[in-house]
């Protein structure tokens, strides 16, 4: 029988695991530290992991191991090559939670454009009952019919923001950090232009050396004043400091972000502490975090489990990266 150990349950709630006894000895952890990573993993043939940091360093202890599932689509975290070098498998899934960051992404917008949440609070706390009008004329929604929405990283997930966007009378442009022109019914035009004429700007783009800090105080300031900024990408892409100062300087209108450079975000973090508040909407990254895009995530690691050891991948070892992780969202490394 196989050890299989779970490195970070927690991050997926009350999630049933016991589809994996099927496959051998499963042991659950809630979390692991990074002191606790090494003993957990020595004798494992089998490591489903989330965020644990899987180096060298620490993947040399692991002399059983043959296969990685990570429960996120990025590799960022594993140091392939030392995985490569010791026929360690990697697997990830994508395209698991489309659908609800896209929707999220827009429920975040919408929020800030309609005040939800000044509006919630002004009625909860008795101020709507204190008018003596039919309807509260302060802190009015915004329209988003007519808008221009900037797209930063038009991939599934932009991609299906996007039709959104449109269905709500927007007009869509993006921009594509690597350079790749979709074909799609979007105009793709230049960061800058982007920046400038965009009403809305929303980031779906992942981390790399072109995306990591990409929107600056610099940048920020090239921006309409009453723009706004969504960011359900990741949270390094946004400079947070500065994304703090043109708030606090009235630069742009508002953000509303899913993701942040350090999670969870630490409790001195400037964007808790702006002189309004009302500006900024925050979720703890939870946009991926559906029932059904959970469900869709598991199913995907099972289905990488049975695929691995069913030999049925053997004959595409050989195959591209781009493509496995594709087709199979598997990385032989």
């Amino acid at each position: 029988m196989k050890k299989i150990v779970v490195l970070d349950s927690k991050v997926m709630g009350d999630f049933c695991f016991n589809r994996l006894n099927q496959y051998g000895n499963v042991e659950i952890y809630k979390s692991t530290s990074r002191d606790e990573l090494i003993e957990r993993i020595k004798d494992a043939q089998i490591i489903i992991n989330t965020q644990a940091v899987l180096n060298k360093e620490v993947l040399e202890h692991a002399e059983k191991l043959e296969l990685i599932c990570q429960m996120t689509t990025g590799f960022n975290i594993i140091d392939i090559e030392y995985a490569r070098e010791k026929g360690i498998a990697v697997t990830n899934v994508a395209g698991y939670s489309t659908h609800t960051v896209a929707q999220h992404s827009i429920a975040l917008l919408l929020s800030l454009m309609n005040k939800i949440v000044i509006q919630d609070k002004f009625v909860k706390d008795g101020e709507f009952s204190k008018l003596n009008t039919f309807a509260s004329p302060y802190n009015n929604p915004a329209q988003l019919f007519g808008k221009t929405v900037g797209i930063i990283g038009l991939g599934n997930i932009g991609r299906q923001a996007a039709k959104v966007f449109d269905a709500f009378g927007a007009k869509v442009i993006y921009y594509s950090p690597s350079g790749n022109k979709q074909d799609v019914p979007y105009e793709m035009v230049s960061f800058e232009k982007l920046i400038k004429e965009s009403d809305v700007i929303s980031i779906y783009a992942s981390l790399n050396k072109k995306t990591e800090g990409l929107i600056n105080y610099e940048v920020l300031k090239m921006m309409k004043k009453d723009a706004l900024i969504v960011n359900v990408g990741r949270g390094p892409i946004i400079v947070e400091k500065d994304l703090t100062r043109a708030l606090n300087e009235n630069l742009i209108g508002g953000a509303a972000l899913d993701v942040f450079t350090v999670e969870p975000i630490e409790a001195y973090n400037p964007l808790l502490h702006l002189d309004n508040p009302s500006k900024i909407v925050l979720t703890p990254h939870s946009a991926w975090l559906s029932a059904e895009a959970k469900e869709t995530l598991f199913s995907g690691v099972l289905s990488n489990i049975d695929s691995f050891y069913s030999g049925g991948i053997e004959n595409r070892i050989e195959t591209p990266l781009d493509i496995l992780i594709k087709e199979k969202n598997i990385l032989f490394a």
